[in-house]
């Protein structure tokens, strides 16, 4: 069954995000979705001793993941945004793991901030009852094995140079005022009631 493409266009008009940016960073996600599907296609009908088979084989959890990361940047972004509640699992964890939500927040910029392309992702481990500040490089590389994210922010040059140029900072700065924290909350609960009735 192929991939569809999500619609984000609803955060069309985010303070912060131009229209123009937003539509042309859907459009590469869009890509992603369109490739992994020709992967798949590729991959089902192809010779599996065949050097492409391997080739596309390595290739394909870069474009899966940069689908999927996309998704939850796209998903944790919001015109409404709300400051995370302070009586919530997430907020209590954060102050549990960072020690304070603004010591979390100053590690989250750094981490958002740091030289190169790739993804900072708040990420929670279930196993360790642990959130990390984490760094996702080129889509395929970083991720802590069982982790779940639970906030993801691109920081690739796609998603800020058209309405920042250089100026990072000044992108991660509109991105923390448009966390939908209403859906990082939940993604943090629904990963808590797996972590309940699943071991590993």
């Amino acid at each position: 069954m192929a991939y569809a493409a999500k619609n984000y266009e609803h955060l069309l008009g985010t303070r912060g995000f131009s229209d123009k940016s937003l539509k042309a960073h859907f459009k590469l996600y869009e890509g992603y979705v369109a490739h992994i599907n020709k992967m798949i296609d590729f991959l089902n009908g192809a010779n599996r001793e065949a050097p492409e088979y391997d080739e596309v084989k390595r290739r394909f959890a870069w474009e899966f993941n940069g689908m999927r990361l996309h998704e939850a940047y796209f998903g944790n972004m919001t015109k409404q945004s709300e400051k995370l509640d302070t009586e919530s699992d997430l907020a209590g964890q954060i102050a549990k793991s960072f020690g304070s939500r603004e010591a979390w927040e100053k590690d989250f910029r750094a981490v958002s901030a740091m030289r190169g392309v790739g993804w900072a992702v708040l990420a929670w481990d279930s196993e360790g009852s642990n959130l990390f500040n984490i760094w996702i490089n080129e889509h395929d590389s970083g991720h802590l094995f069982y982790s779940v994210p639970i906030l993801v922010n691109d920081v690739f040059e796609h998603a800020y140079l058209t309405d920042y140029g250089a100026e990072r900072k000044d992108y991660i700065e509109a991105f923390l005022k448009v966390v939908d924290w209403v859906e990082a909350q939940k993604r943090f609960s629904n990963v808590l009631q797996l972590s309940i009735s699943h071991t590993y």
